[in-house]
């Protein structure tokens, strides 16, 4: 979605610049004089900052949500309360109110009914309310600070392993991995400074031991694995049907018999539904199990933000009475019921129409503002 807004971005402005830089120079041609009509310093320097707005506002929305808060939807398990019904019931259905020969009904057992409470992370709102609450009002930009510096090590590694590898598809594959299994204690350390309450220690103090690193290796192996595979498959189709040779001269497209034209809107749909498929198929549950099994080795002493069943529904036994103290892949993604799933579906979709429409706002913006500057508009 990012990739996507960026060229939409990219699209708007480069066509608005071209727009105006050639009707500043014909404006400047019919008046006769050394005036220009438009202002292209100054129009470029007002879509750079625009850019570099819009640039930080996609990537906070894609951190808040799609980071935060849905490792906080993957983690969270909705709480159980009692609640207790006691009834009065008598042997008699008519039996006399006031009169003293009747023996008095007596109250039954009491029952006790469990009803699951509403997840924290049901809503967006509601998330974020609830780390302010509990952790301050920048709490939705928990462990930017790691994120920020495992980004840095991952391009400095990932370029490392290019280097060794090669710069083929393939080559950038094994390298995308193999960076993914050799970060895996610095991604672990970001899941747990999110899902845990406020704690004294600093990010840096609170690194996974390298026993429980390697408990992950597989997990992460398996997530980078997907992503690739995601990757592979539309990229694949993409040159099966054969659409590099369509899109390398889109200008001719209107060239093509309405036959042509339908194949390869066709065959474009169905590369982009692949990716589509594959992500959900794939990348989501082998995501989906890397948080959870991260999850499951958050240290003892640490609280989390949101409710968390750390035994996973009995399933995971603590290490100190003789248990692996982590659960395993298989019922990491188990134990992730289809009311969190759908919850975690929502979420993304949420998070797509949130990005579209900033982007959109953004592109408008910036038309609008290259008009303003140029004179079109003019404020009363």
């Amino acid at each position: 979605m990012s990739g996507i807004a960026h060229h939409l971005v990219k699209r708007g402005i480069d066509a608005t610049h071209e727009k105006y830089r050639s009707s500043s120079f014909t404006q400047a041609g019919q008046d006769g004089d050394n005036k220009a009509f438009g202002h292209p310093n100054v129009v470029a320097t007002a879509l750079v900052i625009t850019a570099i707005v819009y640039f930080l506002a996609v990537t906070a929305i894609q951190y808040v949500y799609g980071g935060v808060v849905a490792t906080l939807t993957m983690v969270e398990s909705p709480t159980a309360i009692a609640v207790k019904d006691v009834s009065v019931q008598s042997d008699e259905v008519d039996a006399p109110l006031l009169s003293a020969d009747e023996k008095k009904p007596s109250p039954t057992e009491p029952e006790l009914f469990y009803v699951k409470t509403k997840p924290i992370t049901s809503k967006i709102r509601t998330t974020i309310k609830h780390l302010a609450a509990e952790a301050g009002p920048w709490s939705r930009f928990r462990g930017l600070q790691v994120a920020l510096l495992y980004h840095f090590a991952h391009q400095m590694v990932f370029q490392l392993f290019t280097l060794l590898f090669g710069h083929r598809m393939l080559a950038q594959s094994f390298a995308a991995i193999a960076t993914a299994v050799v970060l895996a204690r610095f991604k672990m350390l970001w899941t747990h400074v999110v899902i845990s309450a406020p704690s004294e220690k600093k990010w840096y103090r609170r690194f996974p031991t390298v026993d429980d690193a390697k408990k992950i290796i597989l997990p992460t192996a398996v997530w980078a694995l997907a992503e690739q595979v995601a990757i592979y498959v539309p990229v694949t189709l993409f040159f099966a049907f054969d659409l590099a040779g369509y899109y390398q001269n889109p200008a001719k497209f209107g060239e093509y018999s309405d036959m042509q034209q339908k194949s390869v809107m066709l065959a474009s749909f169905a590369v982009f539904m692949s990716g589509i498929v594959a992500a959900a198929l794939i990348v989501f549950p082998a995501h989906v199990t890397l948080k959870r099994v991260q999850a499951s080795l958050l240290p003892e002493e640490n609280d989390t933000i949101v409710p968390f069943d750390r035994t996973f529904g009995g399933k995971v036994q603590p290490t100190v009475v003789g248990g692996k103290g982590v659960v395993s892949m298989l019922d990491a993604w188990r134990t992730f019921d289809w009311a969190a799933r759908f919850r975690l579906v929502a979420l993304y979709a949420k998070i797509m129409a949130i990005q579209f429409a900033a982007t959109v706002a953004f592109v408008l913006f910036a038309v609008f503002e290259v008009r303003m500057i140029n004179g079109d508009y003019v404020l009363h």
